[in-house]
């Protein structure tokens, strides 16, 4: 049995003040005291109340909208997912609202709150990375959600994704198997993002296994950026002994990666090897090719739609489904040159 969504008359006798305080706060918070305007928002945290009306009509009725959380709108990944899980869900006569918060978790969970009070049905969560604050709010709505781009094997949270370390783990392993033993990794920032973060251990874990070590000066954190590719492969390429193949961590560090030993006049993969990650459209066009994962964006979308659609019907539905993340050997890998 769905819960009683918290009133506005709720929050007021929580905070202690009359209910005429606390509409004006939700329309014109700059009117009310410093502290009676604290002890309304604390009171609307610890309740989980949603404001204008729109509690009401999660508890009562369906907007037939649902909401999607994602990192960056710059991330080409994403806007395939994002893509194929709205098409779905157009199917249905349903509408996406859509929202990023730029990997910064509290401005998430400053979304997820301007999404709740539109009244959204379902939430569509990017990583399984968030703060306790996010859940606290969606469970006391009870509100559907999915996780994406990642995979709990815990089986505790729903998720329509993959397994990010398992995948880059298989990355680092083919250039292992063809003779690479200097190694380097640029991997995307890991602060607030899981993907990264599982990216890196599962090249960690794959070098480990094979009696190698990824070198502190081999190992760099850089920014969604083709730029930041390309500063990557500069600094690995001063070094006194440089990598013979590099593992990015997505693909267009690894298109900025190609470019900087282009631009140098590295072969490659004659000299350095590189892999990417995610399977962009562009990859398959460059020249070499790119050696990258494939990430299935358009049908993780399409699945966390129909995860979705399903919870609001009441269809049984598993909470968790895994997909596939296949190696795509192109162009840029080959075994290490001998170096003189």
């Amino acid at each position: 049995m769905t819960a009683k969504a918290p009133t506005l008359e709720d929050v007021a006798r929580e905070a202690g003040v009359s209910t005429a305080s606390v509409s004006r706060y939700l329309n014109m918070p700059e009117l009310v005291r410093p502290q009676r305007r604290e002890k309304i928002e604390a009171a609307i945290a610890a309740l989980g109340y949603v404001p204008h009306g729109a509690a009401r009509a999660l508890a009562s009725q369906r907007t037939r909208t649902i909401g999607a959380v994602i990192p960056t709108l710059d991330n080409a990944i994403f806007a395939r997912g994002v893509q194929a899980f709205q098409h779905r869900l157009h199917s249905d006569n349903f509408t996406l609202l859509l929202a990023s918060f730029d990997y910064d978790l509290e401005e998430e969970v400053r979304h997820v709150d301007a999404l709740l009070t539109r009244g959204v049905d379902a939430l569509l969560l990017v990583g399984c990375l968030h703060t306790p604050k996010l859940y606290e709010r969606l469970d006391k709505m009870e509100l559907p959600y999915v996780h994406t781009w990642a995979f709990d094997r815990s089986g505790a949270k729903p998720c329509v994704g993959f397994d990010n370390r398992l995948a880059a783990k298989r990355a680092a392993s083919y250039l292992i198997d063809i003779g690479h033993q200097a190694i380097a990794l640029v991997v995307g920032i890991t602060e607030g993002n899981d993907r990264a973060t599982e990216r890196a251990l599962g090249v960690r874990e794959a070098l480990e296994e094979r009696g190698l070590a990824l070198l502190p000066e081999y190992y760099l954190e850089k920014a969604y950026d083709v730029a930041e590719g390309r500063s990557a492969m500069r600094q690995l390429l001063t070094q006194d002994v440089p990598p013979t193949a590099v593992i990015c961590g997505n693909d267009v560090l690894a298109l900025g990666a190609l470019l900087e030993c282009q631009s140098r006049g590295v072969p490659v993969p004659g000299e350095i090897s590189i892999t990417g990650f995610d399977d962009l459209p562009l990859t398959s066009h460059l020249q070499p090719s790119l050696t990258t994962l494939h990430v299935p964006a358009g049908e993780m979308g399409r699945r966390a739609a129909e995860y979705l659609l399903a919870r609001l019907s009441d269809v049984p539905m598993p909470d968790s489904t895994e997909l596939e993340v296949g190696l795509l050997v192109r162009g840029t890998t080959a075994p290490p040159s001998r170096r003189k």
